[in-house]
């Protein structure tokens, strides 16, 4: 059975990973809220949310992990050729509201949304707070391609990704794996697999050692 959260409880009141659910895989608790206390605290361990609409709150930790490291990201020619012959431009939070908003429309392969209207207020208080960031694809002056997620310590923790123009989502994950090093990041989390992510290098850790890698890379991140 899952955990039930109320959201008067403090926000590290996770049950241990390892209490996960198979069936859903990687389901692990409900209810509670989005504070920044408890989304820090989730992410710290290993922990996302993910719900549907008229859902409570649902809290995930699948085993295995999906995960990108940046020496493994794979940057296909025609990819290349599309960063130079479109004369894309890479920006860190240009415009967070904008990004969210528009990974959380309507899309012709799935005209649901996960990213409701309390998700989107939560992550621009983190996006306040200095927690949450865009990585953002430019052209001419127009938002044509991005992606949010969530930096602790080493590890960015991706959540969504939207494009306009074709490769345009890639181009800022590439512009995104290009700046790592100087960005001190090591791991980038992408929580389930997906064929589009694969073809892209990422790929399933078991949870332990995804555990082990965000404890190791969360050294330098401030204490919640």
């Amino acid at each position: 059975m899952i955990t039930w959260l109320a959201p008067g409880d403090p926000p590290d009141r996770f049950p241990p990973v390892e209490q996960a659910l198979p069936e859903p895989p990687g389901l692990l608790a409900a209810g509670g809220d989005l504070t920044p206390e408890r989304l820090l605290a989730a992410y710290r361990r290993g922990i996302f949310p993910w719900y549907s609409p008229g859902q409570p709150v649902l809290w995930w930790s699948p085993d295995p992990r999906e995960v990108l490291l940046p020496g493994e990201f794979h940057c296909a020619r025609s990819l290349k050729r599309s960063i130079r012959r479109e004369a894309f431009e890479w920006r860190q939070d240009g415009d967070f509201a904008a990004v969210i908003r528009a990974c959380a429309a309507p899309r012709s392969v799935s005209p649901g949304t996960w990213i409701t209207p309390a998700m989107i207020g939560a992550y621009e208080r983190m996006h306040a707070l200095g927690y949450a960031h865009s990585i953002e694809t430019w052209q001419r002056g127009t938002l044509i391609g991005g992606l949010y997620g969530i930096r602790l310590g080493r590890v960015f923790f991706g959540e969504s990704m939207f494009s306009r123009a074709t490769d345009a989502s890639k181009a800022a994950l590439a512009g995104l794996i290009e700046r790592c090093e100087a960005l001190g990041l090591e791991l980038i989390d992408c929580q389930m697999a997906s064929p589009h992510l694969r073809s892209l290098g990422s790929r399933a850790l078991p949870r332990t050692e995804f555990l082990l890698r965000l404890a190791q890379a969360l050294e330098s991140a401030p204490v919640a």
